[in-house]
């Protein structure tokens, strides 16, 4: 297929579509729903950081007291919906929208990050996996994309075959991802209800909403990722 005077597989052009499409419908959803629920205070009046705290007072690492010197602490950072946990520093990075606003959907997110502490310290199999990842993934992706071209434009089926496995890690870390953050957003729900920090059903209305929606980024993460390896899978076997 020509397009511009240049040949492109049409294949690709499919999966390049597929994939805007996925990734872009999953940051709407997710900017919609954390934009909503970012406008309705919860009963509490707590911020993000002042539900964190209330929190992680519950959370244990390695066998220390919340209370101790190896409790998860937190820390602003910047960045928009930029919120994760850190497992080396044992510390929950919050956005400043996050971290000041005492709304529902930055409840959720806090509480969301701290199912990660919590996740963590219990040292749960999926989490373990995907830290073990970790350094195999850094570079992967810049790795995989070179070895692939090269192999390609080379004609070196070894180069663009070791390329494929090395982008198989990627695919490979996007799919254990998903129970990490799903079983993270479940362990939420369940915090939140047994702080009492979340009292009325649209409180748990919005967590929900905010909770399944940032979930499916991680899910169009995964999916793009497997697409993108069959597309390289498909290749290597014409």
């Amino acid at each position: 297929m020509f397009l511009w005077g240049l040949w492109i597989d049409p294949l690709y052009l499919v999966l390049f579509i597929a994939t805007l499409i996925i990734s872009g419908a999953a940051q709407l959803f997710i900017r919609s729903q954390f934009g909503k629920w970012s406008g309705v205070h919860n009963s509490s009046g707590l911020s993000g950081l002042q539900v964190g705290e209330r929190l992680g007072e519950a959370i244990r690492f390695d066998g220390a007291a919340a209370g101790g010197a190896s409790r998860v602490s937190f820390k602003i950072v910047p960045g928009d919906l930029s919120d994760h946990f850190d497992p080396r520093t044992k510390e929950v990075g919050l956005s400043q929208a996050v971290a000041s606003q005492p709304s529902i959907a930055a409840m959720a997110v806090t509480a969301h990050e701290v199912g990660h502490a919590q996740q963590d310290a219990e040292g749960t199999v999926a989490m373990r996996a995907r830290a073990f990842l970790v350094p195999a993934v850094t570079f992967s992706p810049t790795l995989s994309y070179i070895l692939i071209f090269i192999g390609l434009i080379f004609n070196l089926a070894g180069l663009f075959w070791l390329g494929i496995v090395v982008f198989g890690l990627m695919v490979v870390f996007s799919v254990l991802t998903l129970p990490v953050e799903i079983g993270a957003s479940r362990r939420a729900l369940v915090m939140l209800r047994e702080s009492g920090l979340m009292t009325t059903a649209e409180e748990e209305q919005g967590v929900r909403r905010v909770l399944t929606a940032a979930a499916m980024t991680y899910v169009a993460a995964a999916v793009t990722s497997i697409l993108t390896l069959l597309y390289y899978l498909s290749i290597a076997r014409r």
